[in-house]
């Protein structure tokens, strides 16, 4: 395969002089490299919120005289750029800094002087003990394509949902959300309650699906003193607390009739009575219904009305399940990973070749709260600093991507090679290009540039 299906090796230095980015220059050929040079502390996290490097050299020189905010930035860098490795070089007597840095998450260190071929060595050494994790959380651009409201993921059918969001936000007609369980509905509802005109009241979430069916009607339209046994002060249900805002009602499909009947008509008068009273109450709300049900089949099965359904589906937004979130898992780790090390004071820096591939490869029924759950107890149980096989389930260990092949016959030309390989990779993402990109070692733009040129075009 031709070098330009490889992109250069994005390394920084940072260091007072210009020695050691000298003898980087003098090592590798221009070609394989793209060396940028910093001297100063507090230009370094600027630099990462632009751009993103594979590899940081890193000098005591900048270190001796702030060594608390050296480390502080080490430990930032190894933090949230888990795919840059980090190299320390120390000078003689200094070697307490290099075992502060160490803790701070420096891949390796070295004392200075270094020679041509150790340096060689220790960087084609981190280059290939890269961790395998998500994306460089200090550039700005990132952060912002790969999230929406408390969403993560930027793939076709995510960006989908997220269009559908905001057409909901602008409005004020009900909502249905449909999808399996784990999917995120109850953050899409929420998503549209934040973004839309109702924000600055409540939304109030209502689990219809844990509640025992005689505390729904109590739940939801609320009840006065005496009503029933137990009721030893009045209540307001949801529909008067959150007044002004909106109604998330989770798992819809599980009221019986008598409750279908009720909430019907308040979303044609919205008006309501507490039980007990016969008091009209005005309801100024926006209603939410989500389902893991499928709400065709039980009108067909005579258990939900379906002049309701019609009430509820005045706009439908499905949310995808993982599986077919072609992208977003490797994101969804990062996210969650990062979390779980936030929650539980642990340092994760990246995660092994094969724990990605059993990830990717896994169906993922329990979608985006199992893909959390998992990777929380994998964060929690890690004794090192990277995510092993091992400590996944062994429902999940089990699983790896199919080892796809491409057969290159003799007398094909490197550029016939270059377009099969591109097509076949297309193919295996479902045309996702950023993917594509990823799997290829190759810029996005790169991608782009090739598939104009060898006029690579989807399949229909």
């Amino acid at each position: 395969m031709s070098n330009n299906l490889h992109e250069k090796i994005r390394i920084i230095c940072v260091d007072e002089g210009r020695g050691l980015a000298q003898q980087v220059n003098g090592i590798f050929p221009e070609d394989r490299i793209d060396l940028a040079y910093e001297r100063s502390l507090d230009e370094v996290v600027d630099r990462f919120e632009q751009d993103v490097f594979d590899l940081m050299l890193f000098s005591s020189s900048v270190a001796y005289r702030q060594t608390d905010d050296a480390l502080e930035i080490l430990e930032l860098i190894s933090m949230k750029c888990p795919g840059t490795q980090i190299l320390f070089f120390t000078q003689p007597g200094r070697l307490k800094i290099a075992h502060q840095a160490l803790r701070a998450g420096v891949f390796h260190y070295s004392r200075l002087p270094v020679s041509d071929e150790e340096l060689k060595l220790l960087i084609e050494t981190a280059l290939q003990k890269r961790p395998q994790l998500g994306l460089n959380m200090l550039l700005r651009d990132e952060v912002e394509k790969t999230t929406f409201e408390s969403m993560v993921g930027r793939s076709t059918a995510m960006r989908l949902v997220y269009r559908q969001i905001r057409q909901a936000a602008a409005t004020d007609i009900p909502v249905l959300i449909s999808g399996e369980t784990g999917t995120g509905k109850e953050l899409a509802a929420r998503a549209i309650h934040e973004l839309s005109s109702r924000a600055r009241a409540s939304c109030v979430p209502v689990h219809i699906g844990a509640l025992p069916p005689d505390l729904v009607a109590s739940e939801l339209f609320g009840h006065e003193k005496g009503a029933f046994t137990g009721a030893a002060t009045r209540r307001k249900g949801c529909f008067e607390a959150a007044a002004g805002g909106t109604v998330f009602l989770d798992e819809i499909a599980t009221i019986d009739e008598k409750m279908q009947i009720s909430l019907l008509r308040l979303l044609e008068t919205n008006e309501c009575c507490r039980i007990g009273s016969q008091e009209i109450i005005p309801t100024d709300v926006r209603v939410i219904a989500a389902s893991n049900a499928n709400l065709d089949e039980e009108i067909r099965r005579g258990h939900f009305r379906e002049d309701l359904y019609y009430r509820l589906e005045v706009l439908h937004i499905t949310m995808p399940p993982l599986r077919e979130r072609y992208g977003d898992i490797h994101l969804l780790a990062d996210h969650f990973i990062r979390q779980a090390c936030d929650d539980f004071q642990k340092i994760i820096r990246g995660i092994s070749s094969d724990f990605a591939s059993c990830l990717e490869a896994y169906p993922w029924p329990g979608n985006v709260r199992e893909l959390k759950n998992v990777l929380q107890r994998a964060v929690v149980s890690c004794p090192g600093d990277i995510l092993e096989t091992a400590l996944l389930p062994r429902r999940i260990n089990q699983c790896r991507k199919e080892d796809l092949t491409l057969t290159v016959h003799v007398g094909m030309t490197l550029e016939e090679v270059e377009k099969e390989l591109i097509i076949r990779t297309l193919g295996h993402t479902e045309y996702n290009r950023t993917r594509t990109s990823e799997i290829l070692n190759i810029s996005r733009r790169s991608l782009y540039n090739k598939i104009r040129r060898y006029d690579i075009q989807p399949i229909k």
